[in-house]
């Protein structure tokens, strides 16, 4: 497989970084994430290395406030130029994992859901299982689908809820690739035999 893949999310700490490392190392992939936003313990960067990923690019903005990035910019005194967050071209596959939600703001007039509209790169949406999963990803997929950007699918991460897993993706007529259940101890090995129980990495092809 070659191209990129984008992995985003219906919010917040939905665990699109650790699915995103799991990913990569299934694709033997090489991981951008384009913003980052906060910089403790090295960003999201270092903590898919610790997860296995081997390839990592260096961020097109490294901004030290944890907040929405065009604060976060805002804070720093720099401006997120969208010409700099053009895809990199890679040998192989090429994962990018978004920061917050489909809508959250790289600048005043311009939201990440934006950027993958002009990158046209296939999306996975990463959703949570917990109570409030059915609105959040019904309504990001919403507005993916307005920008028509391309949505492989739907990753859940938790516990399994089946029915709302089931409905998201049947009223939002989306595929379920899977669920990575909890790994416990998250670390490079039980993520890659939790990615493997959970998802076909054909369906990523």
């Amino acid at each position: 497989m070659n191209g990129a893949i984008v992995v985003t999310g219906t919010d917040t700490d939905v665990g699109k970084t650790v699915f995103a490392a799991a990913l990569t190392v299934a694709l033997g992939a090489t991981y951008w994430k384009p913003v980052q936003a906060g910089l403790d313990e090295g960003g999201d960067g270092a903590g898919v290395r610790a997860l296995g990923v081997e390839r990592v690019l260096p961020e097109a903005y490294r901004l030290a406030t944890p907040c929405s990035p065009h604060r976060a910019a805002a804070i720093d005194g720099v401006t997120i130029d969208p010409a700099r967050l053009a895809l990199p071209v890679v040998d192989g596959p090429l994962v990018v994992e978004g920061a917050g939600g489909v809508l959250v703001p790289l600048a005043d007039d311009m939201l990440y859901a934006d950027m993958f509209a002009a990158w046209r790169a296939p999306v996975v949406l990463v959703a949570r299982t917990g109570l409030g999963t059915i609105n959040h990803s019904l309504l990001s997929i919403e507005a993916l689908r307005a920008r028509a950007v391309p949505i492989l699918g739907v990753a859940f991460n938790g516990d399994a809820q089946e029915d709302s897993e089931a409905t998201i993706c049947r009223i939002g007529a989306v595929r379920r690739l899977g669920r990575l259940g909890r790994v416990d101890p998250l670390d490079a090995a039980g993520l890659a035999r939790a990615f493997a129980a959970g998802f076909r990495i054909e369906d990523f092809a």
